[in-house]
């Protein structure tokens, strides 16, 4: 139940012909606290309830339960969820072991594109594709629950 990720900006949009998979991805926050968010996703047609503990000083791994949802429930706790909704569309690409998850934003994150892989463990070597920029990993601005709450498009 510990989550270990690195993050990174996405410098072209290359990694769309490389996807296997593309969903639309609708969430908002019960809970945005810093020891404890509490996410509703509705990927598709499932929903998913997600509890995110603190990070770790360095961002790359922090406690993560979640349990799928029917979309009907997602839709409800969506509709109570606190202000700043996140819409998406994640695209998968495989990278020989491991799957780089790009998130395309919009709304008030749109112009944003942040990929994420996924590790065993910290030290976990990886492949690094063409289209991937700066690391951004452990920056705080860069999690959905403050894109919710300070979007990108306020960003200077």
């Amino acid at each position: 139940m510990i989550e270990i990720e690195r993050k990174f900006l996405v410098t072209s949009r290359a990694y769309r012909d490389e996807a296997f998979k593309s969903t639309r991805i609708i969430q908002g926050f019960l809970n945005t606290h810093k020891k404890r968010t509490v996410r509703v996703r509705l990927k598709g047609d499932i929903g998913y309830i997600t509890v995110k503990g603190q990070s770790t000083q360095d961002g790359l791994s922090r406690f993560e339960w979640e349990k799928d949802i029917s979309k009907n429930e997602a839709e409800s706790l969506l509709n109570i969820c606190e202000s700043g909704v996140i819409d998406k569309i994640r695209y998968e690409v495989k990278i020989k072991n491991h799957i780089f998850e790009i998130d395309e934003f919009f709304g008030d994150n749109e112009g944003l594109v942040v990929a994420e892989v996924e590790l065993g463990s910290e030290n976990e070597i990886y492949e690094m594709p063409h289209w991937l920029g700066q690391e951004v990993t452990g920056h705080i601005k860069y999690y959905n629950s403050q894109l919710s709450k300070h979007p990108y498009k306020t960003w200077q």
